[in-house]
């Protein structure tokens, strides 16, 4: 018999990759005599997930056509859920929007991590006298971003410091940014490339978190890891979760600084007149 097999290609951000894995489940259920075969570009965060057959990483993929595609029967799921009309529109989840495309029930699924247990022990290294609570202050550049903060979703300074002032006495805070990102006072700085699994771990292995819209907070809703994810440009219910207490900024309107925008109001690469 010819083996059946569904294609689910996805690319873009970890944390966008990281939600995707809220329907893996559902895909599988829906069609269980078929592989599911990943093809995205974060493949860290579909490892070893109990119902994926094969994961891939997007762009690398040698004989794929001929493996996988050529004289078989498959099913490929290619969409971009961005540019939904509920997505643009800020009316539906993410997820949401995917499970329209995949012709899933929405049932607000949320997004799963399955480390392995070498990588639990990676918990390790973050061990520290006091209880740890992170900070990310800012998330992965932009294509295109040309400088360090991005107001759309980085926390504000003075947020973030008066955050630190209320906590340092109680917790060893950890700040996660870009090595060009701001500096805090009293914190244990972290902008250097870490593995996505020690970043996990860190969600893991911390007590308290103080999020922005970045892949953080989605790893964190995955792990079940409840925190405070405060919102500037972009919106709990497009990309947030139940799980975490979301703080949503409330913006001043003004004249045309929204000039350049075209299906999306806020752009992430500071445009600085907005």
């Amino acid at each position: 018999m010819q083996d059946k097999s569904l294609i689910w290609h996805i690319q873009g951000g970890l944390g966008k990759n990281i939600a995707a894995t809220a329907l893996c489940q559902s895909l599988k259920q829906k069609y269980p005599d078929r592989k599911l075969i990943m093809v995205v570009s974060w493949p860290e965060a579909f490892l070893s997930n109990p119902y994926i057959d094969r994961v891939y990483h997007l762009g690398h993929t040698p004989y794929f056509y001929q493996d996988h595609v050529e004289g078989k029967d498959i099913i490929l799921f290619r969409h971009e859920p961005y540019n939904q009309t509920a997505h643009v529109t800020k009316k539906q989840h993410l997820v949401h929007n995917w499970c329209d495309l995949l012709d899933i029930e929405y049932t607000q699924q949320q997004p799963n991590l399955y480390p392995t247990y070498p990588q639990k022990m990676t918990i390790g290294l973050w061990q520290r006298p006091k209880p740890i609570m992170v900070i990310q202050t800012g998330g992965g550049p932009m294509q295109g971003q040309r400088f360090s903060y991005s107001w759309t979703r980085d926390m504000p300074m003075e947020v973030a410091q008066e955050i630190v002032k209320r906590y340092s006495q109680e917790y060893h805070i950890i700040q996660i940014t870009r090595p060009d990102g701001y500096q805090l006072e009293g914190v244990e700085r972290a902008d250097q490339p870490l593995s996505n699994m020690e970043l996990f771990a860190l969600m893991v292995a911390s007590k308290k978190r103080v999020l922005i819209d970045s892949c953080l907070q989605h790893a964190a809703a995955a792990l079940k890891q409840q925190s405070t994810v405060l919102w500037i440009g972009t919106s709990p219910t497009v990309f947030g979760y139940n799980i975490h207490k979301n703080v949503i900024a409330k913006l001043p309107k003004k004249a045309n600084q929204l000039i350049g925008s075209y299906l999306f109001d806020y752009q992430f690469e500071n445009n600085m007149h907005e």
